[in-house]
């Protein structure tokens, strides 16, 4: 005879509570009734569990390994009825998400309200952390799924392409490479280069094009390691130094005037986004849904920043009188 559901409940619930009483309040029940379950399980289980006496309830040892393992075991059974359900409603009940630092705070802003839209019966759990991090609680359980910057070793993992992102080099606006129409890795030798400090993927991604840069020291290598991107762009913007972002990012960041956003030669360095998950996952339907939630949300807030920036009006209004006169002329330089 196996323990039931119940049974497993109360003794949590117990655990939590250290008081029948109490236990048998939160598990809408009678107390004779939590008590009965309780003695049942400790039949069933041959040993007893809880210690009883006037201060309390104190569990024994074999009480202390049963609640732990009774912990686990309706976890994973309230995983599988939201599995279930998710089955045929995608996106619905609990979901864990973790995304890497140089993509939630731009990303977030504009996929959170469409999330919430579309899928009212969602509830998403938020962890902004590193990417090797990441990987490991979706490898463990912890995470459904890790919204992560490619490439990157994603071993027993399945992953979904979700979009590119380009990385572009971000200058002050007085510097003389702010007027080139592209930027070579050699041009950025002797540049002080502003870059996330290690542990973040986009820094090896940077200096991966920059190998010059990489090898060099003093003022052929790099001047700052930041934890975030804000913080490396208020760097540049102070004429501290020059630093490459993802386009994502630049899309945000290109409200400052004090940034000059410039493309990349060829081949242009860039990442992928992709999701990660568990290849044993139920939750294939989910997975796609999140999926184009993400490339929508990449690609609309990018063409509307990019055609209210003074710049994209600028090359717009020549391009109007350019026609005009029969002929147009395209911007050159700017990120758009």
């Amino acid at each position: 005879m196996l323990p039931t559901l119940r049974q497993l409940q109360y003794l949590k619930l117990l655990a939590h509570h250290g008081s029948f009483s109490r236990a048998a309040e939160a598990a809408y029940v009678t107390q004779p009734t939590l008590s009965a379950g309780i003695q049942e399980l400790e039949k069933i289980l041959g040993a007893p569990l809880v210690d009883r006496n006037r201060s309390g309830v104190i569990l024994t040892a074999a009480g202390e390994e049963a609640v732990g393992r009774a912990g686990a075991i309706l976890a994973q059974t309230e995983d599988l009825v939201r599995e279930a359900q998710a089955a045929s409603e995608p996106l619905s009940g609990r979901f864990r998400l973790g995304v890497i630092p140089t993509i939630a705070p731009f990303l977030l802003p504009a996929a959170l309200p469409v999330l919430r839209a579309q899928f009212p019966k969602l509830r998403l759990f938020l962890r902004e952390d590193l990417t090797h991090r990441l990987v490991a609680d979706v490898r463990s359980g912890a995470l459904d799924a890790a919204l992560i910057a490619l490439p990157y070793d994603t071993n027993g993992l399945d992953v979904a392409h979700v979009e590119d992102d380009e990385l572009v080099a971000a200058f002050p606006p007085e510097h003389p490479l702010s007027l080139a129409a592209r930027v070579a890795p050699e041009q950025l030798r002797g540049e002080e280069l502003i870059l996330l400090e290690d542990g973040h993927c986009l820094r090896d991604q940077a200096l991966a094009f920059c190998t010059s840069v990489a090898r060099g020291r003093g003022p052929a290598g790099t001047a700052f390691g930041a934890s975030s991107l804000t913080t490396v762009m208020q760097m540049v913007a102070g004429g501290y130094g020059v630093t490459l972002i993802p386009q994502i990012a630049a899309d945000v960041e290109r409200r400052d005037d004090r940034v000059k956003f410039l493309r990349l030669a060829n081949p242009q360095p860039g990442r992928s986004i992709g999701l990660a998950f568990r290849r044993t996952s139920p939750r294939k339907a989910d997975f796609a849904a999140l999926g184009e939630v993400v490339k929508q949300s990449m690609a609309e807030p990018a063409a509307a920043d990019a055609m209210s920036h003074p710049q994209a009006r600028a090359a717009r209004a020549r391009s109007a009188a350019g026609n005009k006169k029969g002929g147009s002329k395209a911007a050159l330089g700017a990120v758009d």
